[in-house]
C-alpha cells in the first residue's frame, strides 16, 4: 500500500472535532491546501444521496479555485460563507474511505511536485463539467467528481501519475458529454432560464 500520510491526517482531523468547518480544516493544510480543497469540494458529488444539488455549488467553487491556481495564486481565496460551512463528517469520511479503496488499486508512481498552473486549468475545466446540470445522463455528476478527486489527491500527495489519470478521466467525461451534446445543450438552456428567472 502506498504511503498517504495526508489522508491519515484527514481522517484524524475529521474524528477530532464535532463542528469542523471547511475554513478551520484548510488552515492546517499548508502546501496541500489546493489539493485538499479540490478533494473536499469534489467528494460530496460522489455521494448519490446529495450529489445532485451539491454538484452545482461544488462545480462553481472548483471553477474559481482552478482559475486561481492557473493564474498563480499562492493561497486560495474562498467566500466567507463557504469557509464557515460545516463538514458532514460521516458522509465525508464514508466517501473518503471509498475513494481511498479505489486509489489502492492504482499504481502511485514516484512523488514529484506538480505544476499548479497546468493542474489549475484541468481543475477549472473539470469543475465546469461537474457544474453542468446534465442529470438525465447516467453518472453525469459522479464521473467528473471522480476525476477531480484524482486531481486533488495528486496535488496533495504529489503523485503525477494520479494527475495524468485525473486528466484522462476529464477527457473521457468531455467526450461523453460531447457524444450527448443535445442533452447537455438542453440542460444548459434550462439552467440559463432558471438563472434569468431569479
Amino acid at each position: 500500500m502506498s504511503d498517504r500520510s495526508f489522508f491519515e491526517k484527514l481522517h484524524a482531523r475529521l474524528d477530532a472535532e464535532a463542528g469542523l468547518t471547511l475554513g478551520a480544516f484548510i488552515e492546517e493544510a499548508g502546501d496541500q491546501t489546493f489539493g485538499l480543497l479540490v478533494l473536499l469540494l469534489a467528494l460530496p458529488s460522489l455521494i448519490p444521496a446529495v450529489n445532485v444539488p451539491l454538484a452545482l455549488f461544488g462545480g462553481l467553487a472548483l471553477i474559481g479555485l482552478g482559475l486561481q491556481m492557473a493564474v498563480g495564486s499562492g493561497k486560495p481565496s474562498l467566500p466567507l460563507r463557504l469557509k464557515n460551512q460545516n463538514l458532514h463528517k460521516g458522509k465525508i469520511k464514508e466517501a473518503l474511505a471509498a475513494f481511498e479503496r479505489q486509489l489502492d488499486r492504482l499504481p502511485s508512481g514516484p512523488r514529484r511536485t506538480l505544476n499548479l498552473r497546468w493542474m489549475g486549468l484541468w481543475v477549472a475545466w473539470t469543475g465546469f463539467l461537474l457544474f453542468i446540470p446534465v442529470w438525465p445522463l447516467p453518472f453525469a455528476n459522479i464521473l467528473p467528481a471522480a476525476a477531480l478527486c484524482l486531481l486533488g489527491a495528486a496535488l496533495m500527495e504529489e503523485r503525477p501519475l494520479w494527475g495524468w489519470l485525473g486528466i484522462l478521466g476529464s477527457l473521457g467525461v468531455t467526450a461523453y458529454f460531447g457524444y450527448s451534446f443535445d442533452v447537455v445543450l438542453k440542460s444548459l438552456h434550462r439552467l440559463f432560464d432558471w438563472l434569468h428567472a431569479l
